[in-house]
């Protein structure tokens, strides 16, 4: 039992910081009866606000269910490898309908309002980039082998990110250096396209601008390169899913629920200190409790 404290204590930290950062602000379980100031917005802003915020109250409800799991038995690898799958299929899930919802208006997903401007500053093509999982698996491991390095040294293993095989660190560098590899294709496209605002047609119409110019042109040329964003988003979401199923697949289910724990954690903390910097620089009405 002596052996355990170190883990217990690892564990105690992180519901701390959980409880004192996240659970005051939580989101609440079901949506909320709509103010009058939403029921004026557009139903379609409503859409994308309301697939965001079951999103978050979706993660919030996985985030609890692996911390209870985690803490009843880590080793218990059913029930952990259950977890795991369920929360990427939720994840699918999301992503299947932000695919959906930024066909009719794909700017909106580019500079969220339900995200904090903390959050946005961090968007990679509407999201997180993919290969910042692998970094957070990277962290986990090397802070956690730290904290319990002289046991290691001694034989005892706990089955935790800080014990990755070396043919696990084999793999997981190469899903790197391949997610890396179709960040920058991406990257260089979304670079593309927003120099492409720059070409003709559009400088021609623009140009043309109140003498008559044909609108019908310019509304082809805007709808060409919302196209254009909608299908680089999803190509996005489909990498951001793909790196997640396969660096799981890789992980013990102990380790991909100790990595799902802290990504969920640093995801909800992050958009609870965007709220709070957005309150002290007046931009509380952003983000109504």
């Amino acid at each position: 039992m002596q052996a355990s404290e170190p883990h217990i204590s690892c564990l105690h930290q992180r519901l701390v910081l959980y409880k004192r950062f996240y659970l005051p602000n939580r989101l609440p379980l079901f949506p909320q009866t709509p103010s009058p100031h939403n029921t004026m917005a557009s139903s379609e802003q409503e859409r994308f606000n309301s697939c965001y915020q079951q999103w978050a109250n979706q993660q919030q409800q996985d985030l609890e269910e692996l911390l209870r799991s985690y803490n009843q038995d880590p080793q218990d690898p059913d029930r952990l490898a259950q977890l795991v799958a369920e929360n990427v299929r939720h994840y699918q899930d999301y992503c299947e309908q932000r695919t959906r919802l930024a066909a009719e208006d794909p700017p909106s997903f580019f500079s969220p309002t339900w995200c904090t401007s903390l959050e946005n500053s961090f968007l990679w093509i509407a999201g997180c980039r993919p290969s910042l999982s692998i970094r957070l698996v990277y962290s986990l491991s090397g802070s956690e082998l730290e904290l319990q390095l002289s046991e290691y040294l001694k034989g005892v293993r706990r089955g935790n990110l800080a014990e990755l095989s070396p043919r696990q660190m084999e793999s997981i560098n190469k899903l790197h250096c391949n997610t890396i590899r179709e960040e920058d294709k991406l990257s260089s496209r979304m670079a593309s396209l927003q120099e492409d605002m720059g070409d003709l047609p559009l400088v021609r119409i623009a140009s043309e601008r109140g003498r008559g110019g044909s609108e019908d042109e310019s509304d082809r040329a805007i709808q060409d390169y919302l196209a254009a964003l909608a299908n680089l988003l999803e190509e996005a979401d489909k990498l951001r899913l793909r790196t997640l199923k396969e660096l799981v697949d890789i992980l013990t289910p102990s380790q991909a629920t100790e990595f799902l724990i802290a990504a969920k954690q640093l995801r909800l903390s992050v958009h609870e200190w965007g709220k709070r910097r957005d309150r002290q620089h007046g931009r509380s009405h952003l983000h109504p409790s």
